[in-house]
């Protein structure tokens, strides 16, 4: 149950590790990697593809050395970060972006609320300026535009 609780507090602190990560390291100095995310080029590829690897190393690694000194504790959090990194790609990569065509198009709120928030980072070309550099937790002023919108198509 220990090793349960460890990965999924690891889930949710990724959260914000990811936030800080793509504030100051994605749009920072490794903005050359991430930059094609934001200014689509062509092919299915991007170099911001990398970060996948960047992410998944430290997960394996936890995993690996944890099993082999019988550190589950350590295990755990490499747990925590994989499942985390299924979640951004269930996310960022089919629901958001939909570069696979697995998902149609959702009216979910949470959604929908999500997309937009996505939007609105993206609207920044620029490593400067950003918002919403999070993945999962999607500030208020983007669950009230979905709101306000559901709203005005009942009006009308």
């Amino acid at each position: 149950m220990l090793y349960i609780f460890i990965a999924l507090l690891t889930f949710l602190l990724m959260e914000g590790i990811t936030w800080l990560t793509h504030r100051y390291v994605m749009h920072g100095f490794l903005w050359w990697l991430h930059e094609d995310h934001h200014r689509k080029g062509p092919g299915f590829f991007e170099k911001n593809d990398a970060f996948f690897l960047i992410f998944a190393v430290p997960s394996w690694l936890c995993i690996m050395l944890g099993s082999m000194a019988q550190a589950y504790w350590v295990v755990s959090i490499g747990a925590g970060i994989a499942l985390y990194g299924l979640a951004y790609f269930l996310v960022h990569e089919l629901i958001i972006h939909q570069r696979f065509k697995w998902l149609s198009r959702s009216n979910n709120r949470y959604i929908r609320a999500i997309r937009w928030a996505h939007k609105m980072h993206h609207k920044h070309l620029s490593k400067e300026e950003g918002e919403s550099f999070g993945m999962l937790l999607v500030a208020k002023k983007y669950w009230d535009k979905v709101r306000q919108d559901e709203e005005l198509q009942q009006t009308n």
